[in-house]
């Protein structure tokens, strides 16, 4: 399906948000849609749609200028997203998917990622998996599919982490090895538990944030208590914040603060 154009007012609205050179790290952004009562799904494991497509226009536009697209392996699974970037044909994405127990080993071959690939409208993903997790036999595999592999140690107890099914996974280590694979920005989309996560996730002894732009699709809807909440452990105050109203959504941009 093709997409809708991209309202020109957005183009100068986001372009404070958009990636700019750092340092040892990839810049982070993001995003995500969610409903009025802050739900991103109807209920665990259920693709729920909740913005226009004049914002999915808009998500394709930032994937435009990113050179990485991350989610967790249950976003995956549960929604076979295609993860590649529809707003122009001279601009490819890495999909980079976090997947501590390497489950997309039985599960790409069917995914619209691999069929991205076949079709030439996408590259190959980075998989992320926890080091204790993999054999060498896979490698055999990977290069089939021209997958690449990031082995993190799982048994890292410095800083925040990621679990995912009791196998914890350190961000620093993820994204200085994301930088080292050349992904100098990376734009991340869910699921929640990563969304939850990040917000939280600081660096420099505690005195800045991991992610560097925060965007946020706010729908006209109410998804009810079923659903699953975008709601950090701890609470964040967020700072150079602007609004864009357009014909259904909002859209938020944002840098996170401390309370």
């Amino acid at each position: 399906m093709s997409l809708l154009p991209l309202p020109e007012s957005l183009v100068p609205f986001l372009a404070p948000y958009l990636p700019h050179d750092t340092n040892n790290l990839p810049f982070i952004t993001l995003t995500y849609a969610q409903s009025l009562d802050s739900k991103i799904s109807k209920r665990k494991g259920e693709q729920t749609v909740i913005s226009h497509l004049e914002t999915k226009t808009m998500t394709h536009y930032l994937r435009s200028k990113h050179d990485g697209i991350l989610v967790g392996i249950n976003t995956v699974l549960s929604d076979n997203p295609s993860l590649n970037c529809k707003y122009t044909k001279t601009h490819t994405i890495t999909p980079i998917i976090i997947d501590p127990l390497f489950k997309m080993r039985t599960y790409y071959k069917s995914s619209r990622m691999h069929l991205n690939v076949s079709d030439g409208i996408g590259v190959p993903p980075i998989i992320v998996v926890c080091e204790d997790m993999y054999d060498l036999e896979y490698d055999s595999w990977c290069d089939e599919f021209g997958i690449s592999i990031i082995k993190v140690n799982g048994s890292s107890s410095s800083g925040s982490v990621l679990t995912s099914s009791k196998i914890q996974l350190n961000w620093m280590d993820i994204f200085m090895n994301l930088k080292k694979h050349g992904l100098n920005s990376i734009m991340i989309e869910g699921g929640a538990f990563i969304i939850n996560d990040l917000l939280n996730f600081k660096i420099n002894g505690d005195l800045d944030f991991l992610v560097n732009s925060l965007i946020v699709t706010v729908g006209p809807v109410y998804l009810g208590i079923d659903g699953v909440d975008v709601s950090p452990k701890n609470g964040v105050v967020l700072k150079d914040v602007n609004w864009w109203t357009g014909l259904q959504d909002s859209v938020l941009c944002a840098r996170l603060g401390s309370l």
